[in-house]
């Protein structure tokens, strides 16, 4: 058959054979409270076919009427009335007709009338007629020195006593009006008939006027008291009311168990006296009830008043029609004796012996949901079966009309979707994420998704996923992190390239004293060689060279002005030609949420001010020009020795470079005598002039070290600024990330129980023992000092820097960095104190590095169950995290939910104090199928459908025949094989109904 949708205006469902499958439990509308033309009291129908008028209102209400109380004062009468009416084809529609004897108690209301209440009545009995009469005939009302029984004949007999001149019809409803039953002699009588125990529930009126609610006296508080305690049902509409029997207003559960022995479903009825009002209960307040066509049904909603039964215009909200599978179809196998099997859109429980066929099943409808994980698991039906499954497929029907078909034989359509349509957890999946290898990166993946969904589309910035959302909150502060790790490294470097200059300073300083001695003994040597009566040669000579080598200075500055110049003028073409193009590109691609316009974009084009190129130009053109002119040119060579190039007059200082070489060339010659001397002199004017050089150079560098001090200490506290930018961002990307779980936190905080024991903390995370070991690298551990041995370093760390580094503020973090280089650094440099240059700037570059490095901090978060990190739970505990997020947390997702086996490893405690609570609420919201062994999931959860697997013979090289019955449990066929299949099924079910009060038979 086809399953209809929980519709208010659903076609008529009937009821099926024994074995069929069936969607199980069912919102069908129950009118519990209604009477008949000729009812005893109060009778306003009226017209000449005022039954049929009345037939008709029943049989064309809307929403359509399932199931019927017939109800009338203390008599069966009505009842009996349109029991023939539905013998003779009256109210096709109703399938399940019931008798409602209303019932006074001797207990008034403040309004002045005596409180009612009914006994609604199994008609599953044939002879429950006979047996509901036999039980009234012991309900007693004692007046006038006698004892009236509660039938007609002895209502007529105080009628009559009542008004000895009455008879028939009036002398009946006056001795009705006078019947008023006593609270606690009719509760001995119900609980010594074991019959009427068994068939008859008992609803007390919750109103003002003739209910409990009237009964507001403080002296009748207790009775009130004990009449709802006696009663299963509360005829009441009232949201208040119905939230107060429920636990959820001022008495909480427990206490409605303890004193009214348990929660209790609230209906309400049109009580119509009159054709106007006939399935018409005021503002629509229609009754409705979770279960098949049956009492037993009534009886379920007893047990779990909370999801069996419910007031109001329309049955409660489930998952959206369109998420909702209404049926499956496998064609095309001979093994599959029941090929359509329909689903309810609650909870769906699919049990049955091991190799029954029940993963057979889920793994079926995972595949047409597009849901099964590829490649398929060796323990998949679909894979061990694969070899017998060509050409069979399974079509799926959807609640909202939708038909898909897939294959059965995997691979022959198979394809990776990308959009399941429902959620399969199967035993392997779960085994997967799970596994005792520790948290897996799918585990962390469905994580980060649910935490993601929890929040609301404001919330998320648009973002599609918890990746995005992160980036997207958190990417500020990771670049100013990555920026400021930059700058320390250069910075670093800087410190460690000045510390390296400062450790110059001494050798420099003997290097020039020894180039100073030097340059001294060649200038004696060359005077040695000068020739009597040439002193004042020698005098202009060395003018003449101390001129040569600072005009040699001024052609040296100026040509690397102009060097400099020419790569400024490069770098300024390459970054109009590439840089600043690519870095607009990168912007625009990086901040493409900016939602700036492309012709907006263009005034970040990264540009000059000023006229750059005219600049460059004109500073080129003076530095050649000056550098031209410093230079000069060679002049025309003098036959005659003894005229100078340059006039003894001019200022040597401002003559070209060219010109005065030749003058010194001149003299040279002129003051060495013979040639031999001459050249000699001339070489050792070259070594004096290149050595001089040297020195020059020397004093520069000399002069540039003794100045590192002070660059080293300004360099050290911007690196100390950048280090607290560093933690500074660091810890802004932990608030984000903080931020990012407060949605689901807030959640959790707001639902008790299970989910109480489920919590996040962002953390950071710090690899204390590689930074340690790092920094061991760097350093002798046996030499003798603060740091020797191993472990030491890592102890000061310990002690110093991880309580900050973990938990710490920036500016904390800062102040412990300062604290232990102070302590640290000294002792890392004594060791390298007479290290070459060569080997201290990479070790300086290492050791800077390393010491204000951050890649041991990560940002993490900690997902923890009962306090203990889920990376430390056993894999059956993480099971039962997954569970929660699954069907606790994952609000966003609607889709079908299959659950192969959720109580593996797991222990019985937990399956009750964690799971139960958790299905039971997820079914309201989504469509959950279940394959399980456990009855406690089936029973305690109150399963909406139990499909029931069994397997038969097979042979040589066929499949087995699989068949599957099911149904809901108010079925008793249904609960007889639940107890037989299941272990510890039948105890599950005394044990709900001894906590209930309501016993439901195998």
């Amino acid at each position: 058959m086809t399953p209809r949708t929980m519709m208010t205006n659903a076609p008529f469902e009937k009821k099926h054979p024994a074995g069929e499958p069936n969607s199980g439990s069912r919102w069908h509308r129950w009118e519990p409270h209604i009477h008949a033309p000729g009812t005893l009291f109060n009778d306003q129908f009226g017209g000449p076919e005022k039954f049929d008028d009345y037939l008709k209102e029943l049989e064309t209400a809307n929403p359509p009427i399932r199931a019927l109380g017939v109800t009338d004062y203390y008599l069966t009468d009505s009842y009996e009335c349109i029991l023939n009416a539905k013998t003779a084809g009256r109210l096709p529609n109703v399938q399940l007709l019931f008798p409602n004897i209303e019932m006074r108690l001797d207990i008034g209301t403040i309004e002045g009338r005596s409180v009612n209440f009914h006994l609604l009545v199994c008609p599953d009995d044939p002879d429950h007629l006979k047996e509901l009469r036999r039980f009234l005939e012991r309900v007693t009302f004692p007046a006038y020195k006698d004892t009236f029984n509660c039938t007609k004949d002895d209502l007529i007999r105080l009628g009559q006593r009542v008004d000895p001149n009455t008879s028939g019809v009036a002398a009946l409803r006056l001795g009705a009006q006078r019947f008023k039953v006593n609270l606690s002699e009719f509760r001995k009588t119900y609980n010594e008939n074991a019959w009427a125990k068994a068939n008859i529930l008992i609803a007390a009126a919750g109103s003002k006027v003739d209910g409990t609610s009237g009964v507001r006296e403080p002296a009748d508080a207790t009775l009130r008291e004990e009449i709802e305690s006696l009663a299963h049902i509360i005829f009441a509409s009232s949201v208040a009311q119905r939230e107060f029997w429920l636990g959820m207003r001022c008495a909480s559960k427990e206490m409605l168990e303890e004193r009214f022995g348990g929660l209790k479903p609230c209906m309400h009825g049109c009580d119509a006296h009159r054709l106007d009002s006939v399935a018409l209960p005021d503002g629509d307040r229609y009754s409705w009830i979770k279960g098949a066509l049956e009492f037993d049904a009534l009886r379920q909603a007893v047990i779990d008043p909370a999801g069996r039964s419910y007031v109001g215009p329309m049955v409660p909200l489930g998952a959206s029609s369109s998420q909702v599978i209404s049926s499956i179809t496998i064609g095309g196998a001979p093994w599959a004796t029941t090929p359509v099997i329909p689903l309810n859109p609650g909870l769906v429980a699919i049990i049955g012996a091991r190799g029954s066929g029940k993963t057979a099943l889920a793994d079926v409808i995972a595949l047409a949901c597009d849901a099964t994980e590829y490649p398929l698991s060796k323990a998949s039906f679909l894979d061990r079966a694969k070899q017998l499954l060509a050409g069979s497929t399974v079509s799926i029907r959807w609640q909202s009309g939708e038909e898909e078909v897939r294959f059965l034989d995997v691979d022959a359509n198979f394809s990776n979707n990308e959009f399941p349509r429902a959620r399969y957890l199967s035993q392997q999946f779960v085994n997967e994420l799970c596994s005792s290898e520790g948290m897996t990166d799918k585990l962390l993946a469905e994580i980060e998704r649910v935490i993601f969904e929890a929040h609301s589309p404001s919330e998320s910035d648009g973002a599609a996923d918890f990746d995005e959302l992160q980036q997207l909150r958190a990417m500020r502060f990771r670049e100013a992190r990555q920026r400021e790790e930059a700058t320390l490294e250069s910075l670093s470097e800087e410190i460690g390239t000045e510390l390296e200059k400062q450790n110059q300073i001494e050798p420099l300083r003997k290097q020039i004293e020894e180039k100073e001695k030097l340059v001294k003994g060649f200038t004696n040597d060359r005077s040695k060689l000068v020739l009597k009566g040439s002193e004042q040669r020698v005098e202009r000579f060395n003018a003449v060279v101390a001129a040569i080598e600072k005009v040699r200075a001024n052609v040296s500055f100026f040509t690397k002005q102009e060097q400099t110049l020419l790569s400024l003028q490069d770098e300024v073409g390459n970054h109009r030609q590439f840089q600043a193009p690519e870095g607009l590109r990168r912007a625009r691609e990086k901040y493409k949420e900016s939602r700036i316009k492309p012709q907006d974009w263009d005034s970040f084009l990264l540009d000059y001010s000023g006229d750059v190129d005219g600049t460059l130009e004109t500073t080129l053109d003076a530095a050649r020009t000056t550098a031209k002119n410093w230079r000069g040119t060679p002049p025309p060579t003098n036959i005659d020795l003894q005229i100078a190039y340059v006039q003894d007059d001019a200022v040597l200082e401002k003559q070209p470079l060219a010109l005065l070489e030749a003058e010194r060339a001149r003299l040279e010659k002129v003051m060495g005598g013979d040639q031999q001397t001459a050249a000699r002199f001339a070489s050792l004017s070259k070594t004096i002039s290149q050595e001089n050089a040297a020195l020059e150079r020397l004093r520069e560098r000399l002069k540039d070290a003794e100045g590192a001090p002070v660059r080293r200490k300004e360099r050290l506290k911007e690196r100390e600024q950048a280090y607290l930018k560093v933690f500074e961002a660091i810890v802004s990307e932990q608030t984000v990330l903080r931020e990012l779980y407060e949605p689901l936190m807030e959640h959790l905080g707001k639902v008790p129980g299970t989910l109480e024991k489920l919590s996040f903390s962002v953390v950071r995370k710090v690899d204390l023992e590689s930074w340690a070991s790092e920094g061991e690298l760097l350093i002798d551990k046996r030499l003798k000092g603060l740091l020797k041995g191993r472990g030491t370093l890592r102890g000061f760390a310990e002690s110093m820097l991880k309580g900050a580094w973990i938990a710490g503020s920036a500016q904390t973090v800062a102040a412990a960095m300062s604290v232990f280089r102070d302590k640290v650094t000294d002792e890392f440099l004594e060791q390298l104190k007479s290290a070459d240059p060569e080997t201290f700037r990479p070790w300086s570059k290492r050791f800077a590095k390393w010491l204000y490095g951050t890649d041991h901090i990560k940002i993490e978060y900690s997902i923890d169950y009962t306090g203990v990190d889920i990376r430390k739970l056993s894999p059956g505990t993480r099971g039962i995290v997954l569970l929660l997020l699954y069907l606790a947390l994952d609000a966003a997702d609607e889709r079908p939910l299959i659950i192969d086996q959720p109580e593996e490893n797991l222990d019985p405690k937990s399956i009750f104090d964690d799971l139960v609570g958790l299905f039971l609420a997820a079914k309201n919201k989504r469509q959950v199928i279940m394959v399980t062994h456990n009855a406690n999931l089936v029973v305690n959860t109150d399963a909406d459908q139990i499909i029931i697997a069994q397997v038969g013979t097979g042979t040589q090289g066929c499949l087995p025949p699989i068949s599957y019955t099911s149904g809901g449990l108010e079925t008793k066929a249904i609960r007889t094989a639940v107890c037989e299949i299941l272990e510890g099924g039948d105890r599950a079910f005394k044990e709900r109904a001894r906590r209930l009060r309501v016993r439901l038979d195998r």
